[in-house]
Formats: structure tokens, C-alpha cells, sequence
């Protein structure tokens, strides 16, 4: 499997033009095609921003967790380490989770 990896990477290259060429991305919208267009995005938006929430409801919580076991480590420097990284991962992963729409915003926009 690991030989055919390169040669479906390239098929893949090789489609995405072939599909993408086609396309006049420089055509603006009828109204009509903005509304079917909100209209599919609209419950897509719904989950994104359920699962972001959720998400940052589940990282402040781990923040916590790891807040609580760095203060119980005593004097063991594995446990605050583990709870260092883990603080460190979680903040990541929540800027990671609130700067993406932005991105994408200022990237198509």
C-alpha cells in the first residue's frame, strides 16, 4: 500500500486540475444561487458552531485539569510537566479552533 501512496497523490494533483479548470471562479453569484447557497451552508454553519463551542467548553475543562494537577504535582517535575504540555496543548488547540474561521475569511474573502 505504502508504494501506491505517491501515484494516488499524483492522480489526485492531476484531478483537481482537471476539475478546477472548468470552473470561472470570477463570475459573481445570481441572488437565486446565494440563496441555495446560505440555504446548504446554513445548517453546515449550525454544527461548526456547535462543535466550536462545545470544544471550548471541553478545553476550558482540561485548562482546569491540568491547572488542579499542576498544583497537586508537590514536588514530582514529570506530573507538572505533563500538566505544563497539557495546558500548553489545550490553549493551541483553542486558538487553533477560534482563528481558523478568520483565516478562511481573510484567505477567500
Amino acid at each position: 500500500m505504502k508504494k501506491l501512496a505517491p501515484i494516488f497523490f499524483l492522480l489526485l494533483l492531476v484531478a483537481v486540475h482537471v476539475v478546477l479548470a472548468d470552473i470561472d471562479f470570477d463570475k459573481d453569484l445570481t441572488a437565486d444561487e446565494k440563496q441555495k447557497f446560505d440555504e446548504i451552508l446554513s445548517p453546515v454553519m449550525k454544527i461548526y458552531e456547535f462543535i466550536k463551542y462545545a470544544a471550548t467548553v471541553a478545553g476550558v475543562l482540561m485548562l482546569v485539569f491540568s491547572g488542579i494537577s499542576f498544583v497537586t504535582s508537590g514536588g514530582d517535575t514529570g506530573k507538572k510537566e505533563r500538566a505544563k504540555n497539557m495546558a500548553v496543548g489545550v490553549v493551541i488547540g483553542l486558538i487553533v479552533i477560534w482563528v481558523a474561521p478568520l483565516v478562511v475569511k481573510y484567505i477567500f474573502v
